[in-house]
């Protein structure tokens, strides 16, 4: 069984092997991007942990407006500690772990804690292929992003928390 937890920086050597194996190379965050997002914003940053390995993560952190903008992906600060917008930059699970629920447990996880922190809502953007599954998690598509990070089409998702 696996468990939620928050991310700490021995964490990013596993980190960075999921994303690579979860995104092409334009679209993982960098190792030192996730360095800077485990300094910045620990307490929006979790892990899924199997036995003492990590199998899955989320990340984002918490912004002014509804809609992610692809400057967050290199630009964070610190989360505020209440209100904001809760985004997801990330949401990976380790291709052996996968269909086994854990993408869905962690976005639960993130949105608990969004709501006690009292966040408008929760923003992300995902490619075409996975509206579906957003959907079935409460999101609604708003359309076309304009992100254009790593050259691809990306489709606002957003879960209001009020």
């Amino acid at each position: 069984m696996f468990h939620i937890r928050n991310v700490q920086m021995e964490d990013l050597p596993q980190l960075v092997v999921i994303e690579q194996l979860c995104f092409s190379e334009e679209e993982a965050a960098t190792k030192a991007a996730f360095a800077k997002r485990i300094q910045m914003i620990p307490d929006s940053f979790y892990v899924a942990e199997e036995n003492g390995e990590i199998v899955g993560l989320i990340n984002g952190p918490v912004i002014e407006t509804a809609y992610i903008t692809d400057d967050l992906f290199t630009h964070i600060k610190k989360n505020p500690a209440t209100g904001g917008h809760q985004s997801i930059l990330g949401l990976a699970v380790h291709p052996q772990f996968q269909k086994h629920g854990i993408a869905a447990k962690l976005l639960m996880h993130l949105e608990q804690e969004a709501r006690q922190k009292h966040r408008e809502t929760i923003t992300l953007t995902c490619k075409e292929n996975l509206i579906g599954y957003y959907e079935k998690h409460g999101y609604v598509n708003k359309g076309l992003s304009s992100s254009e990070h790593a050259g691809e089409k990306w489709y606002n998702m957003i879960k209001a928390l009020s």
